[in-house]
């Protein structure tokens, strides 16, 4: 086939979809949905959680990205996966048990009351702060930045502005060459005002 004109252009466009990659930074948030996740072929199970932002200027920002995506298989992009410990005392595993309580910690200091009970589902509908930080990577041999979520931190500390930037993260064999594009996944439209459980 003849390479047809504008190609490397729409290319481009068709890999950034919503208009704007969102900042790095803190934001205060909802969450949408929840869904724990058994792990597979030696993986760590997992939550998997859908969350919009609903304070300050880019409230509403994955709503947004949704509705102006008008290809057919779009997906739900603001999503987290929340990987669990396997309690085997490694370093990893360490790290991981640090990880998860960022998530778990935020979710508290956030929710007057709430207290982590090990049951994931009673996440949807609260709100906490999350932590973006800006990611490098090579997908198709083509080098991108986008903006992902690193950790759970309380609301009042998003707020008050209580966070520093978080380093730039290079990944994938990412030499620098930095592009805009924003991050993919697997999730799904939410529904506005939907109160049923929404399918992952």
């Amino acid at each position: 086939m003849k390479k047809f004109g504008g190609y490397d252009e729409a290319s481009k466009a068709a890999r950034f979809v919503g208009g704007e990659r969102l900042p790095a930074g803190a934001y205060v948030c909802k969450v949408m949905n929840v869904k724990f996740e058994e792990g597979t072929d030696g993986k760590s199970d997992m939550i998997k959680m859908q969350y919009d932002i609903i304070e300050g200027d880019y409230k509403d920002f994955f709503r947004k990205q949704y509705d102006a995506n008008t290809n057919e298989d779009k997906k739900w992009k603001g999503s987290v996966t929340i990987w669990c410990p396997t309690d085997d005392g490694s370093e990893k595993d360490g790290w991981t048990k640090n990880a998860f309580a960022s998530w778990t910690n935020a979710l508290e200091d956030s929710n007057p009351g709430y207290k982590w009970d090990w049951d994931e589902s009673k996440w949807k509908g609260k709100i906490l702060g999350i932590h973006f930080g800006e990611t490098g990577t090579v997908i198709d041999g083509r080098e991108i930045v986008y903006t992902e979520p690193r950790r759970g931190i309380s609301v009042e500390d998003v707020r008050s502005g209580n966070f520093k930037e978080l380093k730039f993260k290079a990944k994938n064999g990412y030499t620098g060459n930095q592009d805009t594009t924003t991050s993919t996944n697997d999730f799904v439209n939410i529904p506005e005002g939907a109160e049923e459980e929404i399918p992952f």
